[in-house]
């Protein structure tokens, strides 16, 4: 499943299901897809999004077993996979506008 996450003050953010509910629980929200934070909401939210993943741990670089290290893929943190969304929510705050969000990829 993917999540869009869509606001008047940016542009929309698709990102997979369980990565999106993990971040909006961090914010304090139930996790509930389809949903919105007003844009009252939103500054309180955003932070509590920042408090939670500085104490979210980093996720460390381990080396692969088969020691191609130039090919290996290496894992994206919760942190870097957040940063679209906080770009969002911080536009959001300073517009004050809405956040919504739904399953599934936004209509072109």
């Amino acid at each position: 499943m993917l999540v869009t996450f869509r606001s008047s003050a940016w542009g929309n953010v698709t990102m997979f299901g369980e990565v999106a509910v993990a971040l909006l629980k961090m914010m304090g929200h139930s996790g509930t897809v389809p949903s919105a934070l007003l844009a009252r909401d939103v500054p309180a939210a955003l932070a509590r999004l920042k408090q939670e993943l500085a104490s979210h741990p980093v996720e460390e670089d381990r080396g692969t077993p088969s020691g191609d290290d130039e090919e290996a893929e290496k894992p994206v943190g919760l942190a870097l996979r957040a940063y679209p969304l906080i770009e969002m929510l911080s536009a959001a705050a300073e517009q004050e506008a809405d956040v919504m969000w739904q399953a599934g990829e936004p209509p072109l």
